[in-house]
């Protein structure tokens, strides 16, 4: 009897070819499409008239899981209070969690699925995640907040492809495959459209003008709200007299001031997260870590304390923020990730 697969299908070309080569794989397909908000753009009719096509194409049937309440508070809500409370939030990576590893996951297992699919590129032995061969669309930063006990349910059919050969096979085969390469490629973030500020701008004031302090808590300038800032930033706000570039350091809520400072000033080599998964039971271990999803691997120190982690990198990291995410990594495998607690 075939395996039941599961495919996360988002009316793009990723997700499109993973349905195709399940199915030539001997694989018993069904799709189910995940609507997480009520844009009014078109944005779902025009996602879900590919998937209907592909669809056809394929003789497969297709759900749809309407988890807009859940989204908005998991990720929606969460992405909005975290600008407001001066932290950098990443809501792909709660989403993963709570909706798509989460949510999906349990809809595909009612439906009798014994796998769940979906177009990323990263790779999953049911036990760990690891990097995709094209190391430029890995999404296993991404990932590393899903629960253990989900990965034993999970398949990447992308993970050994680059992006441009999966573009490339998608136009030799039927044309509304042809037409979905075509499109331009979703953002990042499913419910912003430009920058984050307009989302923002809906729930707040941002535009608030401030002072702009240095490391000594003197006013050296101003700026337009802190809202506008993530740590790091180097435009957008005043420095009186300043000759050489000056970065954010720090953001403080309570009363519309940022702090900045030269480079020099972003340089961290202690970093303390929470709210920790892990795949491995390790209390201490040597390893890399990323702080950012496209930040460099730098090798560090970690002890495990509790749901806290305590990293000492071996060299220091510049722009490290409070509200990313920091993800351990030996070679190629995800051993846990934890959320970045303001480090001073």
């Amino acid at each position: 009897m075939k395996k039941k697969v599961m495919v996360g299908m988002s009316g793009g070309i990723d997700s499109s070819v993973t349905a195709y080569m399940l199915q030539k794989d001997g694989f018993q397909v069904e799709g189910v499409y995940l609507k997480l908000h009520d844009r009014t753009d078109g944005y779902h009719e025009t996602n879900l008239a590919y998937i209907e096509k592909v669809a056809k194409f394929l003789n497969i049937k297709y759900h749809i899981l309407d988890k807009t309440d859940t989204f908005g508070e998991e990720v929606y809500d969460y992405f909005v209070n975290s600008y407001i409370d001066g932290t950098t939030p990443n809501p792909c990576v709660k989403c993963n969690r709570q909706i798509k590893f989460g949510a999906m996951l349990d809809f595909a297992k009612e439906h009798g699925a014994d796998f769940l699919a979906t177009g990323h590129y990263a790779k999953t032995d049911g036990k760990f995640f690891y990097e995709a061969d094209d190391k430029s669309k890995d999404q296993s930063y991404f990932l590393s907040q899903v629960k253990k006990e989900a990965l034993p349910f999970m398949m990447f059919p992308l993970s050994t492809y680059k992006k441009e050969d999966i573009v490339k096979f998608a136009a030799s085969l039927d044309e509304v495959y042809v037409k979905i390469t075509e499109k331009n490629e979703s953002q990042e973030i499913c419910f912003v459209d430009t920058v984050y500020t307009d989302v923002i701008k809906k729930h707040a004031k941002i535009d608030l003008p401030g002072k702009v302090l240095n490391e000594e808590g003197n006013v050296v300038g101003e700026h337009k709200g802190y809202m506008h800032y993530t740590i790091g930033k180097r435009r957008g706000f005043i420095v009186h007299g300043a000759h050489e570039p000056h970065f954010v350091t720090k953001i403080n809520p309570e009363n519309n001031t940022i702090v900045v400072g030269k480079k020099a000033a972003l340089e961290i080599n202690e970093v303390e997260v929470n709210n920790l998964n892990m795949y491995i039971e390790d209390k201490e271990f040597t390893c890399t870590v990323k702080l950012r999803y496209r930040s460099i691997s730098t090798s560090c120190k970690v002890r495990i304390e509790g749901d806290k982690a305590y990293i000492n990198l071996d060299e220091a990291a510049f722009g490290v923020a409070d509200g990313q995410l920091a993800v351990f990594y030996d070679n190629d495998k995800v051993l846990g990730s934890g959320w970045i607690q303001e480090t001073e």
